[in-house]
């Protein structure tokens, strides 16, 4: 494929990608322009703001969790047809998985997609020396090509001449000067950004008012022209159908070398068949559930099941014939109290799981199948109690199936990735979801029945048998009564 693409890169997290990135897609899309928008990395924020931005899912490449083979694959099957891809990096440009080099990095997924980088520089107390830091970036991997700068952050019109003065003298063209405008800023929290699930009027206005600042402050013809020298990528892409076919290697949905040492599987065997009816996959959304990839809801629609969302806050029962649950990440902690009140519904998906239905729930998920939450009541599905905490658990997991569930057989391994502030006590269940064996090595989550309930995040796209086999799993159940 041949898509103009590029990627916006940063020296360290708090940059300003975010703000470039998204005003970049606002302003292209303005002009008539179908763009692509794409997250290096597993994060889950800053798609929603670019999905607003471009009318398109955000996609995240992710080069961890899905493999650096994936990247340039998933990438081509978001921007397949458009007119210009936009991709957002994490952290610093050559930060990635810790202890695995440039493994996740923004630089890597850059290289796999043959892509030239714009660095986003905060600029606000630097002048000269802001040449010596771009100089630094530019020549530390040869194979990443840094294409230009735009700089954020300027205090006045000296100060951007001192700037620019410095990036002549270093050879590096300066794309864009943005000034320092709190305004347009969107509000965060503990994990970051607040989702735009959860101030759709104000995101709405905030992405607009990146657009006009992108566009008043940086060239985008010049802009435009980089992304076009971007060279063909060469690579087929991925496609969901395809994906769930079987493939030679590696080995699908089961042990890929055995469980993991110190780790009991428990069970063996697979879920049983489908019935041949499309299964009516309920999946959480809403303010307090915004965190999904695209790929899972395509994946199970490519399996055969009918995808319906819901809303927890304000639906009262589950949708009509549903026969399978997914309950992805979110902040239920900033909702529980009206999550509690909608006892209806906390009924409801505790009456499903009762009857042995299938029900994948992740990290938010969880939180709202446990008996409590911060004390009050939650679904009840799993005898544990979730609170708030202090403690910031964030990072990429290796981990390993510890029991047979409707997400996969024991032994199978996956990458995942945990980002929260709370805590479930206990950590793990009689039949634990998961055995971690990097960084730390532990069992967590929770196998009873039909749930599979775990604080990990995953990609589907990695193992996509998983859909297929909570797919299968659902068309294999009742439907569920409202």
């Amino acid at each position: 494929m041949n898509v103009p693409r590029l990627v916006v890169a940063a020296p360290s997290s708090g940059s300003g990608k975010t703000t470039v990135a998204t005003g970049l897609m606002a302003a292209f899309s303005e002009r008539g322009l179908a763009v692509s928008p794409h997250k290096a990395g597993p994060d889950y924020i800053d798609p929603g703001y670019h999905a607003l931005a471009t009318g398109r899912p955000g996609r995240n490449l992710d080069a961890f969790m899905c493999g650096p083979d994936l990247v340039a694959p998933l990438f081509a099957h978001g921007a397949a047809g458009c007119d210009l891809a936009v991709v957002e990096g994490v952290m610093g440009l050559y930060d990635g998985a810790a202890g695995r080099g440039e493994l996740a990095s923004t630089a890597q997924v850059a290289k796999l997609l043959r892509a030239p980088v714009v660095l986003v520089v905060d600029a606000s107390s630097q002048s000269r020396s802001v040449a010596a830091l771009v100089h630094g970036f530019a020549s530390f991997d040869p194979q990443v090509r840094l294409g230009g700068v735009i700089l954020n952050k300027v205090g006045s019109d000296r100060h951007e001449a001192m700037l620019r003065e410095a990036l002549e003298e270093a050879g590096m063209p300066v794309l864009g000067v943005l000034r320092r405008v709190p305004q347009v800023a969107a509000p965060s929290r503990h994990l970051g950004l607040v989702p735009v699930a959860e101030r759709r009027a104000d995101a709405v206005s905030s992405v607009a008012a990146l657009a006009d600042q992108v566009r008043a402050g940086c060239d985008l013809e010049a802009l435009m022209a980089l992304a076009r020298s971007a060279p063909p990528l060469a690579c087929e892409a991925w496609a969901p159908e395809h994906a769930l076919l079987p493939h030679p290697a590696p080995a699908r949905n089961r042990p890929l070398s055995g469980p993991a040492p110190a780790f009991e599987a428990q069970g063996s065997g697979s879920a049983a068949p489908g019935s041949g009816a499309a299964p009516v996959i309920a999946v959480a959304g809403g303010p307090a559930f915004t965190f999904s990839y695209a790929e899972h809801a395509e994946l199970l629609t490519a399996a055969g099941a009918q995808v319906v969302t819901f809303d927890p806050l304000r639906d009262e029962a589950l949708p009509e014939g549903t026969t399978g649950l997914v309950i992805g990440g979110g902040f239920p902690e900033v909702y529980a109290p009206e999550l509690s009140a909608n006892e209806p519904l906390r009924k409801a998906v505790a009456a499903f799981a009762a009857a042995g239905r299938p029900v994948a729930a992740e990290c938010a998920g969880l939180l709202y199948l446990a008996r409590s939450l911060d004390g009050k009541p939650m679904c009840g599905v799993l005898d544990a109690d979730a609170r708030m905490s202090e403690r910031l658990t964030l990072g990429y997991r290796e981990a390993v199936a510890v029991s047979d569930s409707v997400l996969a057989v024991a032994g199978t391994r996956l990458r995942g990735h945990e980002f929260h502030r709370t805590v479930i006590e206990p950590g793990a269940g009689a039949a634990p979801a998961w055995g971690f064996t990097h960084p730390e090595r532990r069992v967590e989550g929770f196998v009873a029945g039909g749930v599979h309930a775990s604080y990990l995040h995953t990609h589907w796209a990695a193992e996509p048998s998983v859909a297929l086999r909570f797919a299968e799993a659902a068309a294999a159940r009742p439907a569920a009564l409202r």
